[in-house]
């Protein structure tokens, strides 16, 4: 049984997927149309995919700008990971603000981040699977984001593993944000 909470950010859920164990192993349902419908979320699959990091990475935070923004389910099917989002619509009452959750394998949560959010990950384990249902396509000159350490969190990692793109986003307080509440 699904069950949605809430986030103190508009439009965003954590949410607890169905999973199922039996002697075979594990069925975890990460989508059901009507299910989201229910509770006010309309997303419409476009694409899907995965990555798999090293226990200290950081990705992020990652958006596509208009017109090719998206809405995202993210969950953690292998490892764990502390997933942030971060309010990037200029109207919004917690616009610049974030929220971090552990995503696991084993507490099978997900996230459902509307557009206008920033997103990106610490890996806590070794081999760690972040799996992404995205509304719109991968759209190379729109995929963008934010410096990870300007959003005002404490990641609670020295020396992170990051990538060099990662490291050349320019900072949230330099962002002119093009997003605005629906």
């Amino acid at each position: 049984m699904y069950h949605f909470e809430a986030l103190p950010l508009e439009g965003a859920y954590l949410i607890t997927l169905p999973r199922f164990t039996d002697d075979r192993g594990v069925f975890v349902k990460p989508f059901n149309d009507d299910t989201f419908r229910q509770v006010g979320i309309a997303f419409e699959l476009k694409e899907s995919y995965f990555s798999t990091s090293r226990k200290g990475v950081i990705r992020g935070m990652h958006f596509q700008l208009p017109p090719h923004q998206h809405s995202k389910v993210v969950y953690c099917p292998q490892g764990a990971i502390l997933d942030v989002i971060v309010d990037l619509r200029k109207e919004s009452p917690t616009y610049g603000q974030y929220y971090a959750h552990e995503l696991s394998e084993d507490n099978h949560l997900a996230y459902f981040i509307p557009e206008g959010f920033a997103h990106g990950f610490k890996a806590l384990t070794e081999g760690a699977m972040t799996y992404y249902l995205v509304s719109s396509g991968y759209h190379k000159d729109s995929d963008t984001g934010i410096l990870y350490n300007s959003i005002g969190y404490d990641w609670g990692v020295a020396n992170p593993i990051i990538s060099e793109r990662d490291l050349s986003f320019g900072s949230l307080s330099e962002f002119d944000s093009p997003f605005v509440m629906p």
